[in-house]
C-alpha cells in the first residue's frame, strides 16, 4: 500500500483556508495532474486509488493532493540530486533555486486571486 499520510491525524480539518477552497472535483483533477507528474519521474506508479477508481482507498481527493504533492516534491529533488555533477550543485538548486521558484509562483498566485485571497 501507498503512504497517504494517514500519520498526519486530522486530515483536511480546516476547511476554512483561502488556499483549501476547491471543489471535491477540482481536488480530483489536482491529484490526478500530480500523479501523472509523479509518475513520469517514478520508478513505480502511484496506484489508481482516488474516488471511483479501481483500487479506490477511501481517502478524500484533497488528501491525495497533500501526499502526491510531497511524492512528486521528493522526485524533482532525487532529479535535483542526480543530474548534479557536485552535492553543492544539488544544494543550489534544490535550496536557493527552489526558493525563488517558490516566492515567485506564490506572487503571481497572490496576484491573480486578488485582495480576498479568492481565486477569480
Amino acid at each position: 500500500m501507498h503512504d497517504h499520510g494517514d500519520d498526519f491525524g486530522a486530515w483536511c480539518g480546516d476547511m476554512g483556508s483561502a488556499t483549501a477552497h476547491r471543489t471535491e472535483e477540482e481536488w480530483l483533477d489536482v491529484a490526478r495532474y500530480l500523479r501523472h507528474a509523479a509518475n513520469k519521474l517514478l520508478p513505480q506508479p502511484l496506484p489508481l486509488c482516488l474516488p471511483g477508481e479501481p483500487q479506490q482507498c477511501g481517502r478524500a481527493a484533497q488528501q491525495h493532493v497533500l501526499a502526491w504533492g510531497a511524492v512528486l516534491k521528493a522526485a524533482a529533488q532525487h532529479v535535483i540530486e542526480d543530474a548534479s555533477p557536485a552535492p553543492a550543485h544539488a544544494l543550489y538548486a534544490g535550496q536557493t533555486l527552489y526558493q525563488r521558484s517558490l516566492a515567485e509562483l506564490r506572487e503571481r498566485t497572490a496576484t491573480l486571486k486578488g485582495p480576498e485571497g479568492r481565486r477569480g
